[in-house]
């Protein structure tokens, strides 16, 4: 239904700055909230930020609070995610998300709470 393309990963040096893009296609319209979620070798997944279409609310992860951004340009169904000050724990693939479902007491941090996934993109920052 939603169809999810990441952009931007690469190697950066630690304190550097990197700049994720997510291009959403298809069903854009039922697009309630997207996210990112990250996962690094041999350790689980785990939620980065989210933020909800409409209104712009965003949400992240104790991580990466103060240090990484969201947001989106719903003209161009595109979500971001301006990470500064990058330290190597934050090496990984970082995967773009969409949810189309929303209700009362929806965690957005929750990747229960997606349903379409981008294929991942590398981040890697050397120490």
């Amino acid at each position: 239904q939603v169809q999810l393309v990441e952009s931007g990963g690469g190697l950066v040096q630690t304190g550097g700055s990197l700049r994720l893009s997510c291009a959403a296609s298809g069903r854009t319209f039922l697009i309630y909230h997207m996210g990112w979620f990250r996962q690094a070798p041999g350790k689980e997944r785990e939620s980065v930020a989210a933020i909800r279409w409409s209104g712009g609310s965003a949400y992240y992860a104790d991580s990466v609070k103060g240090r990484f951004t969201i947001s989106r340009d719903n003209a161009k169904n595109t979500m971001y995610l301006e990470m500064n000050s990058l330290k190597p724990e934050d090496t990984a693939v970082y995967f773009c998300v969409a949810g189309t479902t929303v209700y009362r007491g929806t965690n957005y941090l929750s990747p229960g709470e997606y349903n379409s996934w981008g294929q991942g993109t590398q981040v890697t920052v050397s120490s």
